[in-house]
């Protein structure tokens, strides 16, 4: 019994494939500081509300455009107000942009890339067509039509962007799904009864998640850029709530009087793209299923 026991025990894998991404994530230093920065990102939007060290809103007449110093970190802006708390406060509406996009993005975009990979036919072509049509598109320049035909506010900004990223989406699923639907599991499943609706969910579905969130954390990615740009154009988040792109188009015209209105805005635009994006490609890595 012991012997048995021993042998099972040593053909039995030692940790399930989720843990060995996880291990092989943790070995890339690249994505370990982007984890590391997007968390601080986050850790500061949910805290600005405390560290800030002043109201964002606030204005001060006697303190208009003040370089940094010890009273206010990043300077001021046109109207005295302190840059660090309009930064800290901007991570709010950025982050935010970026994760409410992507999620709409992935409500909208699983369901149908599941509809046309697992049913086919003319289904998959009348789908197939759509998302190319859209693809087509520069996904900037139909976002902002979206946000201009939908109204500026940053609510609409998202929805603008969560609906200009669904096709990739879309794309993403229905290729996994017509991978993971012949596989000898699916077949099994299939020869012993169960409804292809099951199928669908227990079966297809779990196996064509992991690369939807490696696509998922690139896309955060460019949601922030692309809110970004709707707030420079005045599309998105509106004045005088703080936005990191809505500081940037403030800042163009006082990039010789006070260069730092641009440069700490663009430096959280920064930072933090890089990260996801750091982030995203050690994902990918780790979970390839090539290495698993």
């Amino acid at each position: 019994m012991t012997a048995v026991t021993t042998d099972a025990l040593a053909i039995a894998p030692s940790a399930s494939p989720w843990r060995r991404g996880f291990r092989r994530l943790l070995q890339r230093r690249g994505a370990v500081f982007g984890a590391m920065v997007v968390g601080l990102f986050i850790a500061v939007a949910l805290l600005a509300p405390w560290i800030s060290p002043y109201d964002p809103l606030a204005t001060d007449w006697g303190a208009v455009r003040k370089a940094p110093s010890a009273a206010h970190w990043f300077g001021t802006d046109e109207v005295g107000r302190d840059v660090l708390a309009r930064v800290l406060w901007g991570a709010r509406a950025s982050l935010l942009a970026g994760v409410i996009s992507v999620a709409i993005a992935l409500a909208l975009g699983i369901p149908i890339g599941m509809l046309a990979g697992y049913a086919g036919g003319w289904t998959d072509t009348v789908i197939g067509r759509v998302v190319d049509a859209m693809l087509a598109c520069p996904f900037l320049i139909l976002a902002i039509a979206l946000a201009a035909f939908l109204g500026p506010s940053l609510g609409n900004a998202m929805i603008a962007i969560g609906i200009t990223a669904t096709p990739i989406f879309v794309r993403l699923t229905r290729g996994q799904v017509l991978t993971v639907k012949v596989e000898d599991y699916v077949e099994a499943a299939r020869a012993i009864g169960n409804r292809e609706m099951r199928i669908a969910l227990r079966h297809v579905l779990p196996n064509v998640v992991p690369p939807l969130l490696i696509q998922a954390s690139l896309a955060i990615a460019a949601a922030i850029i692309a809110e970004a740009s709707l707030s420079f154009l005045g599309l998105g988040q509106q004045p005088p709530a703080p936005s990191w792109g809505s500081m940037l188009n403030t800042a163009q015209r006082f990039l010789t009087q006070a260069p730092w209105m641009a440069v700490w805005p663009g430096v959280a635009i920064f930072m933090v793209v890089l990260a996801f994006n750091l982030l995203g490609d050690g994902l990918r890595d780790a979970f390839d299923p090539r290495q698993n």
